[in-house]
């Protein structure tokens, strides 16, 4: 399988198409994620490479703005629009905003999905979570309740504020913080899936509590912010950063003691998936419908509720017990 690399003109999208210069019987399949250069992200294009790989007659075109913004995704959707492709799979960085130019695809026939982080239905015609929305968010708070038996104050620092995934996740938690006695709540910031940003919030979360006893981080980007800002203040130890991140990037942060546990799927999978969904639907090989199975390759199949989205798997902990048996992979 061949790789080669573009750049659209706008000045906030780049793409890199995956699986070679396409035949004319080719479906176009474009990744559209957060932000490019969000390492979660990356293992989810090597994901769609496989499944295009195993499917024959696929190109992948991997793109997303270069932050997280839903005007740098209007962008790339306008683009592809342009560029008449098979199929749009999107992790969204705001479930509203994205619906109007989304429309627009479906009306041009383009096939539309979102993943990861959902778009409002008219704007879709499925949504693939990574797993239950409920249990994500009773995972999130149990991770840190696990390392404090007395309780304490913890906070969160989550993406953007408008990020539908993590907004969701953390209105879980709060249905079941109470849950777990004595867990204290005391803050949510936000960093932006910005690296800097994200480590100047989880300072001043330090700042403002001094008694933070946890950071939770719904995020793969803030979670390790979130860790070296620990380290960094010499607090490993005494404050647990825990949430969802990538084993690659938080196995240092499980050594130094910043962070005695974490939870994620595996985003491979999650770009696999969202890739066999879309190329079902876009060759008529299935139809999303609630109640539907549409079939994810080596994943199994997807089960539609209602609202015509569905969970691909459960997320799994890791820690200083297993971190190395994963480090390595994603």
């Amino acid at each position: 399988m061949k790789l080669f690399k573009s750049l659209l003109t706008a000045t906030a999208v780049a793409a890199v198409c995956l699986a070679g210069p396409a035949q004319a019987e080719d479906k176009r399949i474009a990744l559209v994620v957060k932000a490019l250069g969000i390492g979660f992200f990356e293992a989810a294009a090597k994901g769609a490479e496989e499944a295009a790989k195993e499917l024959g007659d696929v190109e992948i075109i991997y793109t997303g703005p270069t932050d997280t913004t839903a005007e740098g995704q209007i962008e790339v959707i306008n683009a592809l629009i342009a560029q008449k492709v098979d199929a749009i799979a999107i992790s969204a960085n705001d479930q509203d905003a994205l619906v109007p130019a989304l429309k627009k695809a479906m009306d041009r026939g383009i096939t539309v999905i979102s993943w990861d982080s959902g778009v409002a239905p008219e704007g879709r015609q499925l949504h693939l979570n990574p797993s239950s929305n409920e249990l994500i968010g009773n995972m999130i708070i149990k991770l840190a309740a696990d390392h404090l038996p007395d309780g304490g104050d913890v906070a969160v620092l989550s993406a953007s504020a408008t990020a539908t995934n993590q907004n969701i996740w953390i209105e879980e938690m709060n249905k079941v913080k109470d849950n777990y006695p004595g867990i204290n709540v005391v803050a949510t910031v936000y960093g932006d899936d910005l690296a800097d940003k994200s480590y100047r919030e989880a300072q001043g979360l330090m700042q403002t509590y001094p008694d933070l006893k946890a950071i939770i981080a719904p995020t793969s980007v803030g979670i390790v912010a979130a860790a070296q800002a620990v380290s960094d203040a010499e607090k490993a130890g005494q404050i647990n950063v825990t949430g969802l991140g990538l084993p690659s990037e938080m196995a240092g942060h499980i050594d130094s003691g910043a962070s005695k546990s974490f939870a994620i799927w595996n985003p491979i999978d999650l770009g696999y998936s969202a890739t066999m969904l879309a190329y079902n639907l876009a060759t008529d090989k299935a139809e999303a419908k609630p109640g539907g199975e549409i079939p994810m390759g080596r994943m199994g199949s997807l089960t539609l509720n209602d609202k015509n989205e569905g969970a691909m798997a459960d997320p799994f902990t890791y820690d200083s017990s297993n971190i190395n048996d994963f480090k390595d992979i994603f």
